[in-house]
């Protein structure tokens, strides 16, 4: 049964959390608190009017960079070069157009102005990445996460143009994986990322990977400089 937390940077074991997923309640989003819960496998989701909700659901969604789906049609746009994907270039605008994104069955949004000020923050520690992808001169989609090591913890992305985001993710992983990245984390399940390769894995196996992958370190912290993959 989950816990409530107190100062003391810490968190119950991963066991404890009840059925949902839900592990600990409270504490605050202090940076070394919310780096210490992606190395043990625990991620922040909650609402405005909610304490800091913190997860370790059973299973985990998850996408191995090997097994990325690339549909015939993306393969095409990201051929023609319909979109220009960069990194790290804007990250307070991506995970501000990620809160405005209106989401199927979702009523207002987790990503609070705590959340944005705390993954703001992360970003200036290099631990937090962003990903742009334009049409035009203008972002028209792009995600963010956080990275542990060999693992990418993908927190959320947006789209203001068709494939905008895919094309935006796609990027990102095979580049990733070109630096040895073992794991990207979507955390719970979306038809969206279904499509793409995700699949669920069991929370002991998940956190295995994590703990051989985290101490790593595979990328510089300014992923302007990362070589893209390239698609031919």
């Amino acid at each position: 049964m989950w816990q409530w937390l107190t100062e003391k940077i810490e968190f119950p074991p991963l066991h404890t959390a009840d059925a949902d997923g839900i592990l600990a309640l409270g504490g605050d989003l202090s940076s070394e608190r919310l780096i210490l819960a992606y190395n043990s496998g625990i991620f922040p989701w909650f609402n405005d009017d909610e304490p800091v909700v913190w997860w370790s659901p059973p299973e985990r969604f998850v996408i191995f960079p090997e097994k990325l789906n690339i549909s015939k049609t993306m393969r095409q746009v990201l051929r023609k070069k319909i979109f220009k994907v960069t990194f790290d270039k804007n990250f307070p605008l991506i995970i501000k157009n990620c809160q405005q994104q209106n989401r199927e069955g979702q009523e207002g949004t987790w990503i609070t102005q705590d959340m944005q000020d705390a993954y703001n923050l992360l970003h200036k520690k290099g631990v937090a990445h962003s990903v742009e992808v334009w049409q035009d001169d203008q972002i028209v989609g792009g995600l963010y996460g956080l990275i542990i090591g060999g693992v990418f913890c993908g927190e959320s992305m947006f789209a203001h143009r068709s494939n905008a985001s895919k094309a935006g993710f796609i990027t990102l992983v095979k580049t990733l994986q070109n630096y040895g990245l073992a794991l990207i984390d979507c955390q719970t399940y979306t038809q969206h990322l279904g499509s793409l390769g995700a699949e669920m894995i069991q929370r002991d196996e998940f956190v295995k990977i994590l703990n051989q992958e985290k101490t790593k370190k595979l990328l510089p912290e300014n992923w302007g400089d990362l070589v893209q993959a390239e698609f031919v």
